[in-house]
């Protein structure tokens, strides 16, 4: 069972108590609220998500109208855990960048595994602009872009904190990945290679060539072993459950067992950069010089 599973039948068991505790059955309460009796049994068990007008009524036909605060923070609590971008970013990506930033700075150490794409706290301003170029125009979100590349690049102070550990591990495809300009996918090459020797940063990098432990389903980030969060194409999921923290953690661990580091990872890096290097200029080659007006 999930986190928000399990949170969600804890909600409706408080809500049968408050039900129970009025001297009601689910039929009276339903025709008090003007509701089919199987939407009470599905809040009850655990099997739909009531709102927050929901609560309010609820308790308000209980005779219990100061239980809707508590109930409100518990189904906040329980909507945590899944959170859909179209919420998340209703006011645009730099607010949502912020607080991931005050995330990253109550954390000791931050694991981050990345199969895709260079992680947020490592990308250039370039490279994140594409990014969230990309986002803005898939998601129909608030266009904040130069606002949302600003608030990435405050982000990233914190690696350079004291006291904090960053241990990366990325794929040798995620670095391939063209996700930007030829121009602005070295510059972000380039900055892999000088981030790498910060104090409080750990690179490791997937070969391509390496056997996979398992395989690389998504990208993830574990926080001190209090959260994970994992992100989807429709919303972020945030994971507090002891058990499945310890999971990721085992998932992590054995990435790393077959990731390269130090002078290993950054010689992947620099053949990768390499490679994008050779590839422009046989693409330079291929195309014919203008031909001027008086040629023609």
């Amino acid at each position: 069972m999930t986190d928000f599973q399990r949170e969600r039948e804890a909600l409706g068991a408080w809500l049968h108590r408050l039900r129970r505790d009025a001297g009601l059955n689910g039929k009276e309460l339903a025709e008090r609220l003007g509701w089919a009796p199987s939407k009470v049994s599905r809040i009850e068990h655990g099997r739909q998500t009531p709102t927050t007008a929901d609560l309010d009524a609820w308790s308000l036909a209980c005779g219990q109208p100061g239980a809707a605060a508590e109930l409100t923070a518990r189904l906040q609590a329980l909507d945590s855990h899944y959170v859909t971008w179209r919420r998340s970013l209703r006011a645009g990506h730099a607010p949502r960048q912020r607080v991931g930033m005050e995330l990253d700075r109550a954390t000791t150490v931050l694991r981050v595994f990345e199969p895709g794409m260079v992680p947020g706290l490592l990308q250039t301003a370039e490279y994140a602009r594409s990014l969230f170029t990309a986002l803005v125009a898939l998601q129909g979100t608030p266009d904040d872009v130069p606002q949302a590349v600003e608030a990435r690049m405050e982000r990233q102070r914190v690696l350079y904190h004291v006291g904090h550990e960053f241990h990366f591990v990325l794929t040798e495809a995620a670095l391939r990945a063209r996700l930007c300009p030829p121009e602005a996918h070295r510059g972000q090459l380039d900055r892999l290679l000088a981030v790498a020797s910060l104090p409080g940063v750990r690179l490791g990098v997937i070969p391509d060539t390496a056997m996979l432990p398992l395989a690389p389903l998504h990208s993830f980030w574990i926080f001190d072993d209090r959260l994970v969060q994992v992100e989807t194409w429709t919303a972020e999921v945030n994971v507090s459950e002891a058990t499945e923290i310890a999971l990721y953690r085992q998932v992590f661990d054995r990435y790393v067992t077959v990731a390269r580091y130090g002078s290993a990872a950054r010689a992947i890096v620099s053949s990768v950069l390499a490679e994008c290097v050779r590839s422009e200029e046989v693409i330079d080659a291929s195309v014919p010089p203008q031909l001027g007006r008086d040629s023609q």
